[in-house]
């Protein structure tokens, strides 16, 4: 079977932590995909806001997410502090690709490699939209 394989970025733009709680957790008394999947969206809502941006309103347009992929690499329990690092990449004219390290902050080890690829929207035209130029200044300014 063939496996996904994200190259991660070397540097990160934004950080954030949280926990994971009972309701993370499945049958096999581990962090389950479904909430690995909650975890980013959390962190890309805490990101966006750090740019006093939400996922509806960035400079008038939304997001919608195009894929996404993950990559688990250890467990995560009930209790653990997940710290989520998030980087920008592949900037194109409609969207980019959001990266997202997870690691159990207490004992370092990574727990998820993960990437959600995103388009801007505008939701009144319902048709997909250039990046708008000041997201991109803001994003730019802070990879570099």
């Amino acid at each position: 079977m063939a496996r996904i394989k994200l190259d991660m970025p070397e540097n990160y733009i934004f950080s954030t932590e949280l926990p994971i709680r009972i309701s993370d957790i499945n049958y096999g008394g581990h962090l389950s995909n479904d909430a690995m999947l909650s975890i980013i969206h959390e962190a890309r809502i805490r990101f966006l806001n750090h740019y006093h941006y939400g996922e509806l309103d960035i400079e008038g347009l939304g997001l919608i997410m195009t894929d996404s992929a993950i990559v688990y690499k250890a467990e995560g329990f009930h209790g653990d502090q997940l710290q989520i690092d998030i980087a920008i990449a592949d900037l194109n004219a409609y969207g980019c690709d959001i990266y997202y390290l997870i690691t159990n902050k207490k004992t370092a080890v990574e727990l998820a490699h993960a990437k959600t690829g995103v388009v801007f929207f505008n939701y009144e035209t319902r048709k997909v939209s250039a990046v708008p130029e000041e997201f991109t200044n803001k994003v730019i300014k802070d990879t570099e």
